[in-house]
């Protein structure tokens, strides 16, 4: 029994799976780690896999595999679905073979991987399991077809086992600039299952599905949560059986006849991701720990950006976006990104997408004056496209409607005035790769906001007839990739009307996500505190807008606005021209605050802090527990003034901290006329104990005021 049964141990996360000559693997345990069991105590823990055998089920009860067979008569989602011309429906996998080994890697702790075939339907599987260092655990399978004839695949989820002690489920919707709304529900028998069309993730994304212990929060209860690595359709699902077995499981969504494996073939599947914790933060940690041990994380200082969109919107005129970059300059921009409107015939939303070349009739001089004089003030300069779209009304669509992702017979139905172009192409691929590096090392451009701004709407090759979100997806992949092999200088945020498109396959090839493209503040203190916990700060571009928001209308402060955007990537997307003097300085002095914090930022641990639901609060504290900042954010009128205590959470409760109100001095403080606790107002010391268990005594904020506090020991 032992020599079947594997311990994978790391990061404070046990995974236990048992696999055999006949058997694919199993998953015994997966959470907290039971540290070194000898092979009785692993053998205890296989035996938990197997059910005890009740009335009216099979007869020698069988354990359900991370690939869920038929014959486990696992009666939940299935595993691998397909068939041969109507044959071979019913996968029946042996002869495994398991390889374990302890990989050499900043990223990857161990890694087992498990071999089957199934002889009577010629098939093939590898079963891929990779640890990571933070005590993430990811999985994917790989199905190849060993027959004479085509295997038509219609579907390959993963399921992994959680106890029977969770109770709750937590998962995620949205809208477009409302994104990350959670939404909470109780677990019950059979399949909540949550699939996306949309041919991207989508603003109402389930982004992670999370099963927990009764009242699980941020900082207490046990959960386990799945996150498919995967930029195109997918599904997630929780089951739970009527004898209480529960699993999570997900796969790509494949759309009727989208694959099909000739003989020799293979299909491999996303990542499956997996994330068990104390609490949410915890889970939420291994995640960020797992993406920033990645060689390829953007190192600490990530620029403060500047974006042009709702500075300008489509009017390009060169001297007032010289003198929006000189403010730029002043306040301490930088990184300055041209937006949407410099190609060739984009004076509106309705033309010119695709033709990817810059319009003489605006830039009679070619880009180059802007670029040199944005250069010239110390900044990077960035720039818009969006690829995977484009305008009926074009140069590229008229020339090459074959191009398009739509119904052989007729286009789709527009969005955004746009249809879709189908990058799954090879010749649209290789036009959009050679448009973008031709202008890209013109000018070597430091930055690409890479866009994507509406759904893929009846997705249908127009030269096969045969749906085409799989193949667009890997070939938006892959022209990334030779974008940045042609450019390896180059940086690219990924924006999907705003946060359409966050996950961690798009996360393996881009350097930030624009989270939303709503910057109300307000909005934004909820959006950006759930999509955090799949993405760590550094990696959210959170914007200063203009004091009226553009997308709600809503007016707020300088010093709200700043501070919601302290805990991301710093920017700004505001008309500078039309700034008061005073919020010009106050700006200045929230952008050279941010400077100074950043390393912080964008590598200390984030704890979002339970209050009452009209306060956001958090902390973000360094790896050695020496500094950290807190946040204080109100969104609604507090249903108690001035409120229970803030309990800070991740300090070191043997040290003592002293507490300072981060305020750039511009102007009168509006917070000052009323009674609050004293730190509000003078630095003070505080035991990191009490700080932690008795907390600190809440200011008196009305709704859309913020504080930034510093502790740091001493």
């Amino acid at each position: 029994m032992a020599e079947s049964v594997f311990h994978l141990r790391t990061g404070g996360v046990s995974v236990v799976i048992e696999a055999s000559g006949s058997t694919l693997p199993v998953i015994c345990h997966w959470g907290r780690d039971l540290g070194p069991l000898d092979e009785r105590a692993l053998a205890r823990v296989a035996e938990h896999a197997h059910a005890t055998r009740v009335t009216s089920e099979p007869d020698q009860p069988i354990a359900v595999g991370v690939l869920p067979e038929p014959n486990q008569a696992w009666m939940g989602p299935p595993g691998l679905t397909g068939d041969r011309a109507g044959r071979a429906g019913f996968p029946d996998f042996d002869d495994v073979v398991v390889d374990v080994e302890q990989v050499d890697s900043a990223t990857i702790a161990h890694r087992l991987v498990a071999t089957a075939t199934d002889a009577a339907n010629r098939l093939a599987v590898r079963l891929e399991f990779e640890l990571l260092r933070s005590g993430l655990l990811r999985v994917h399978a790989v199905v190849r077809n060993d027959g004479e004839e085509r295997y038509r695949l219609d579907g390959l989820d993963l399921a992994l086992p959680v106890p029977g002690r969770t109770a709750e489920l937590l998962d995620f919707s949205g809208r477009h600039g409302g994104e990350r709304r959670p939404q909470r529900a109780t677990i019950t028998d059979g399949t909540h299952v949550r699939e996306q069309r949309r041919g991207r993730p989508g603003p109402d994304a389930t982004t992670l599905l999370v099963a927990g212990t009764e009242g699980f929060a941020f900082d207490r209860g046990e959960v386990w949560a799945v996150h498919l690595g995967w930029s195109g359709n997918q599904r997630l699902w929780a089951h739970r059986t009527n004898g209480g077995r529960t699993a999570l499981g997900g796969g790509e969504l494949l759309l009727p006849g989208e694959v099909e494996l000739d003989p020799g073939e293979e299909y491999e599947m996303p990542w499956l991701y997996a994330a068990y914790g104390v609490g949410l933060d915890d889970a939420s940690a291994r995640i960020h720990d797992a993406l920033r041990a990645r060689p390829t994380h953007p190192a600490v200082g990530r620029p403060v950006t500047l974006n042009t969109w709702e500075a300008v919107y489509f009017d390009h005129t060169l001297e007032p976006l010289h003198e929006l970059a000189e403010i730029a300059a002043e306040v301490g921009v930088e990184r300055f990104v041209l937006d949407d409107g410099w190609f060739l015939g984009r004076r509106h939303d309705r033309a010119g997408l695709g033709d990817w070349v810059v319009d003489s009739d605006v830039w009679p001089h070619g880009l180059a004056p802007l670029v040199d004089r944005v250069r010239g003030l110390g900044m990077q300069f960035g720039i818009w496209f969006e690829p995977e779209m484009v305008n009926p009304d074009s140069r590229l669509a008229r020339a090459h409607p074959e191009w398009i992702l739509s119904p052989q017979h007729r286009d789709a139905p527009l969005a955004r005035q746009q249809l879709v172009l189908n990058v799954g192409h090879p010749d649209a691929r290789a036009h959009l790769r050679d448009r973008i590096v031709q202008l890209v090392t013109e000018h070597r451009i430091d930055y690409v906001k890479w866009d994507h701004n509406r759904d893929l709407v009846e997705p249908v090759d127009r030269l096969t007839g045969r749906a085409g979100v799989h193949r667009q997806t890997q070939a938006v992949y892959a022209l990334i990739d030779e974008i940045r092999a042609a450019c390896p200088w180059l940086e690219i945020e990924s924006c999907s009307a705003g946060g359409g498109r966050i996950d961690l396959g798009i996360a393996e090839r881009t350097d930030r996500f624009w989270t939303s493209d709503s910057n109300d503040p307000l909005e934004r203190q909820r959006i950006q505190r759930w999509t955090s916990l799949l993405m760590p700060p550094e990696l959210l571009g959170a914007h200063v807008g203009a004091a009226t928001a553009h997308v709600t209308g809503r007016t707020s402060s300088i010093d709200f606005r700043a501070i919601t955007a302290m805990i991301g990537s710093f920017g700004i997307e505001w008309d500078l021209r039309q700034a008061t003097p005073h919020e010009r300085a106050a700006l200045t002095g929230w952008i050279s605050e941010f400077v100074r914090l950043r390393p912080l930022i964008e590598r200390g641990r984030l704890h979002r802090l339970e209050s009452e639901p009209a306060i956001i609060a958090q902390t973000i504290v360094s790896a050695d527990r020496r500094h950290a900042v807190a946040t204080i954010a109100t969104i609604d009128s507090p249903a108690h003034l001035p409120g229970p205590a803030l309990r800070l959470a991740g300090l070191d409760p043997a040290a003592s901290y002293r507490v300072a109100r981060v305020r750039p001095e511009v102007a009168a403080d509006p917070t000052s006329t009323r009674r609050q606790p004293d730190w509000w107002s003078e630095a003070g010391v505080w035991p990191g104990a009490v700080l932690a268990e008795v907390g600190l005594p809440m200011p008196i904020l009305r709704p859309q005021e913020a504080g930034l506090i510093e502790l740091v020991a001493l």
